[in-house]
């Protein structure tokens, strides 16, 4: 398996720390607002490369962070009059629901910055006891990052070039213009904790340092995220964690590339940034998840209707593959399998191999999808109505083999209208009982299966999500 190092700006045969465990590492959420499209694609994408490597036999253990106390989690407290704590909880559990209706699995660990302020305190002690960072009068305490000579490795920065630029924001308490905070002093309307520096919180960089040393080892195997993190936040974060261990942060670090908005990059001020949960109105999240997969995770994708369109064109086609074959599996009368189809058995096992080729080619998911297709044109081709049980069950044992290693291919058959119609019935009820949370879960339910719900001064109207 060979994966695209950023820190070495090449492919490497993939080698872990400790021989069939995983140690990975993924940036999360800023908790203050429900996810949007570009956020969903390193959520997915990392969650997927965790499951492969499960399917190659290895143990994974995964983490991956809420930011639960943060600049725009305070202003949104703000502005909506209530805690930082209230907001994060409440995204939270926002963020799991739109990651549960995208496939998405729980990591193995999900923690916060706010469970982890002693550490995040007693990390910093140890920067500032080896001369890397500093504390300054108002009670801030920053990072030296001419105490690092690696600084600027993974993003190919040179430090003085990043000082020139960094002058046109001066602080005159650095003591060089690309230090960077890893404890800010207490202001009004914030929350804050007592430190040695005074009553403060945690910056943002130091969280991901911290948490993956606790929650895995000083030198991980895999740190992941979006292409936008490399600088300044993964670099920040190696040349804290460097500091402190003195040992390499991760082996490997992995970058997915961006989601454009119709060839232009998302933006709320060009009217063309969405939600997961705006999008899941409209489409089925396999549908999402399956034109997420169509392209390498390294690639940039545009996000446009047309895209989706056909990216729900042909998972139908892949679940036309399916059912069809299920058809014949169900009512078949032959069990002896022909010498033809014995040699086609064979024929068939070559699509795992070039299937598991594509993935270990640095995770190519866009040539995996495309190697499901020719299975399915091969099932086609050699199935019918005179096939044999013995031929058909291993074609369809491996269709749903590679196709759930992507976590696609898992819905049932879709909801008979009949069901729908009582749901919506016992929706309605509940409104008019003034239960909302179960009128809320009744209709989530569904969305989840794929049906949208119309509200009109005529009644309710539903129909399939596309």
């Amino acid at each position: 398996m060979k994966l695209y190092n950023t820190l070495t700006g090449k492919k490497e045969e993939f080698t872990t720390v400790k021989e069939g465990i995983i140690n990975m590492y993924v940036c999360g959420p800023t908790v203050y607002n429900f996810f949007h499209i570009g956020n969903a694609r390193p959520f997915m994408m990392f969650d997927l490369l965790r499951r492969y490597f499960e399917y190659r036999g290895y143990e994974v253990n995964y983490v991956q962070n809420f930011t639960d106390v943060d600049d725009k989690i305070i202003n949104k407290a703000n502005e909506e009059n209530v805690s930082s704590k209230e907001i994060g909880e409440k995204y939270i559990k926002e963020y799991f629901k739109d990651a549960d209706a995208l496939g998405i699995n729980r990591a193995t660990k999900h923690p916060r910055v706010t469970e982890n302020i002693k550490e995040i305190i007693d990390f910093i002690k140890v920067l500032i006891d080896k001369g890397n960072a500093y504390a300054v009068e108002n009670g801030d305490v920053y990072f030296y990052t001419r105490s690092f000579k690696g600084y600027g490795k993974l993003s190919g920065q040179n430090i003085d070039d990043l000082e020139a630029g960094a002058r046109v924001e001066i602080n005159t308490n650095k003591k060089h213009p690309t230090d960077f905070a890893l404890w800010k002093s207490k202001k009004e309307g914030e929350p804050y904790w007592d430190s040695p520096w005074g009553q403060g919180r945690p910056g943002w960089h130091i969280e991901c340092s911290v948490m993956s040393t606790r929650y895995l080892s000083e030198t991980i195997d895999i740190h992941a995220g979006g292409h936008d993190l490399i600088f300044p936040h993964h670099e920040n974060e190696i040349a804290q964690s460097e500091s402190y261990s003195g040992k390499p942060f991760a082996k490997y670090w992995l970058h997915n590339g961006y989601i454009n908005i119709n060839n232009e990059k998302m933006s709320k001020s060009k009217g063309n940034f969405f939600t997961v949960r705006d999008i899941l109105q409209e489409y089925n999240s396999e549908v999402i998840r399956f034109f997420m997969i169509g392209a390498q995770y390294r690639s940039p994708v545009n996000f446009s209707r047309e895209l989706i369109e056909a990216a729900a064109n042909g998972l139908e086609r892949l679940y036309t593959a399916k059912d069809n074959l299920e058809f014949l599996i169900e009512n078949n009368n032959n069990t002896m399998i022909s010498e033809d189809e014995n040699a086609k058995l064979k024929e068939m096992n070559r699509f795992k191999d070039k299937f598991i080729e594509a993935m270990d080619d640095d995770f190519n998911t866009a040539d995996a999808v495309a190697v499901i297709f020719e299975l399915v044109r091969f099932i086609n081709v050699n199935t019918n109505g005179e096939s044999s049980d013995e031929f058909m069950r291993p074609a369809l044992d491996l269709l749903k083999e590679l196709t759930g290693v992507l976590g696609i291919l898992s819905e049932e058959k879709k909801m008979l209208a009949s069901d729908i119609e009582i749901l919506i019935e016992e929706r309605q009820q509940a409104r008019k009982d003034k239960d909302f949370k179960k009128s809320d879960e009744i209709r989530d339910s569904l969305i989840s299966k794929g049906i949208k719900l119309e509200d009109t001064p005529q009644g309710v109207k539903w129909g399939y999500i596309k």
